[in-house]
């Protein structure tokens, strides 16, 4: 996984940083993102069940679990489980670092397996490792995607493609991680801090998220972009409020407060 976003880009001199309304770090505005998360991520707008997830989806990243899909084989599995370890000794899962480390950068189970993936179970109902999710969710995804948002003038809609982006594809910089799709998106379209048109910059960043997700067959069904982004984006709700209605996959899901 590499190591950030990049740089953060300011707004232009003279605007806003953001324009007005409830930012999507809102209390309720950020349940609403993890929900719609959950919807195309595990299928369930129950995204508090997933902290005990765990499966192989046969992307390459090896496991991919918990409320955010931390993946054994990008680093972000890795962190999580040494910030828990750090945080409770002797939980369940510590024992299982080295074979974390071990597997890092692969798509290897080995050292791992059904233990493994019942410790992740057991572990999930600890409240300590449920704040360890919480907290590297938003160390590493959350609170880097809405900051640089917030910086291109994005409400919540647009603040919300951004986490949802860097999500699937991480925080690099190379063309098909998230750094990478909004400078793809930039060569497009200006964005709100430019002085550019908030939807027309959002449809930008969209077309360039769903090119980066055909380049992987796992993520080649882009229907979390075409029947839910898009479908808020061309009603004009870019402050992303209720009642929201979607499908991802097929499956419809509302959100009515």
């Amino acid at each position: 996984m590499a190591a950030g976003v990049g740089s953060l880009a300011s707004a232009a001199p003279g605007r806003p940083a953001a324009a007005a309304g409830v930012g999507l770090d809102d209390p309720h505005k950020k349940d609403i993102a993890m929900q719609l998360v959950s919807s195309a991520e595990n299928s369930s707008l129950d995204w508090k069940a997933q902290y005990k997830y765990i499966e192989d989806i046969g992307d390459g990243r090896g496991y991919t679990a918990g409320i955010i899909g931390f993946c054994s084989g990008t680093g972000d599995m890795l962190e999580l489980v040494e910030l828990y370890t750090d945080r409770k000794p002797g939980n369940p899962l510590a024992r299982y670092l080295p074979a974390l480390r071990q597997v890092n950068g692969t798509d290897s189970h080995s050292g791992l397996g059904s233990g493994f993936e019942n410790a992740w179970r057991s572990a999930a109902a600890d409240p300590a490792f449920q704040q360890a999710q919480n907290d590297e969710r938003d160390r590493v995804y959350f609170n880097p995607s809405v900051k640089q948002a917030k910086a291109d003038g994005l409400r919540a809609l647009g603040q919300f493609a951004y986490y949802d982006a860097i999500v699937m594809h991480g925080p690099g910089d190379d063309k098909v991680s998230f750094g990478g799709i909004r400078k793809t998106a930039l060569s497009k379209a200006k964005s709100p801090a430019q002085g550019g048109d908030e939807k027309a910059y959002i449809n930008a960043f969209l077309d360039a998220r769903k090119a980066a997700m055909k380049t992987e067959e796992a993520h080649s069904d882009t229907s979390r972009v075409d029947t839910e982004q898009r479908v808020f984006l061309n009603n004009g709700n870019l402050d992303l409020n209720p009642p929201l209605k979607w499908k991802v996959y097929g499956d419809s899901y509302t959100i009515n407060q």
